[in-house]
């Protein structure tokens, strides 16, 4: 008889467009951040970042707990709630340096994407010298840039699946992850951030 293949989630345009479809969806709104511009922002933000990242860790690690198919359902949802304490991570440390006013859906992809899809945002934050450049999007090419880091995720996403197979294993290693992927999101925030950055305006906007 031959083995059951585990049900795929991740092999397929379907999947890629669920998770392009998540990613716009909870970038359409920043997070608020109750952090004020600090004197040592740089501290401040590594701060934010250990919290955050302990936090997903935990968030992550739980989500991978259900074994089999059960655990499938859950890499989605498990993907977004990391997202989501990801994203007021960016918020708080955009606030630290005073830049939470100016902080735009493509900064956001950048800070959460760039270092798993970097081909997939490196035309909507440019670093010039000793200054970034945010070009802003339009929906069309914000849902491309969605599409082109969906494909990355939805590859990456075959690993998580088979780590449901191994629920406790699985967990901390998916934990372990969440917590590392975090880390790297806040080195690119910070990177950003205590740079000078510099909005060009959409078409047919007045600079």
């Amino acid at each position: 008889m031959p083995k059951k293949t585990p049900p795929s989630v991740v092999n397929n345009q379907n999947a890629t467009d669920k998770i392009a479809a998540a990613i716009l969806a909870f970038i359409g709104k920043i997070p608020d951040s109750a952090r004020q511009k600090d004197a040592s922002p740089s501290n401040a933000s590594r701060v934010v970042a250990g919290s955050a990242a302990g936090k997903a860790a935990r968030t992550a690690g739980l989500l991978a707990l259900l074994p089999g198919p059960l655990g499938w359902l859950t890499i989605l949802p498990e993907l977004i709630a990391v997202w989501k304490i990801q994203a007021k991570m960016v918020s708080d440390i955009a606030a630290t340096y005073g830049k939470k006013s100016t902080l735009t859906q493509e900064q956001m992809l950048y800070c959460l994407f760039r270092h798993t899809a970097a081909q997939a945002v490196r035309d909507i934050v440019v670093r010039v010298g000793e200054r970034f450049l945010i070009r802003r999007a339009s929906l069309k090419t914000l849902q491309m840039v969605a599409q082109g880091v969906g494909v990355h995720v939805t590859q990456r996403a075959i690993g998580k699946g088979i780590s449901r197979w191994l629920p406790i294993v699985g967990a901390a290693g998916v934990g372990a992850y969440a917590y590392y992927d975090t880390g790297r999101v806040a080195a690119t925030a910070i990177e950003l951030f205590e740079k000078e950055i510099t909005i060009e305006p959409q078409a047919g906007e007045v600079a």
